[in-house]
């Protein structure tokens, strides 16, 4: 797989919740990092995803937002 995005970060996936059109994808990365990702059901059957298989978290994004109270 070639991709222009230079953050892609590999995992297992550990959960898979769907919805009526969508699912949260969660990718533990190692030690205490879990990704959380909303894709379409359509996109989880078509990358075959399942709870251990290994699957990537790939962020592109012109620029991120942090937040504090």
């Amino acid at each position: 797989m070639k991709l222009s995005a230079r953050n892609k970060l590999s995992g297992t996936v550990v959960g898979i919740d769907k919805g009526a059109v969508n699912a949260t994808v969660q990718i533990d990365l190692g030690g205490a990092v879990i990704v959380t990702a909303m894709i379409t059901n359509a996109s989880v059957e078509e990358l075959g995803l399942k709870v251990g298989k290994t699957a990537y978290a790939i962020v592109k994004a012109s620029d991120v937002m942090v937040g504090a109270d």
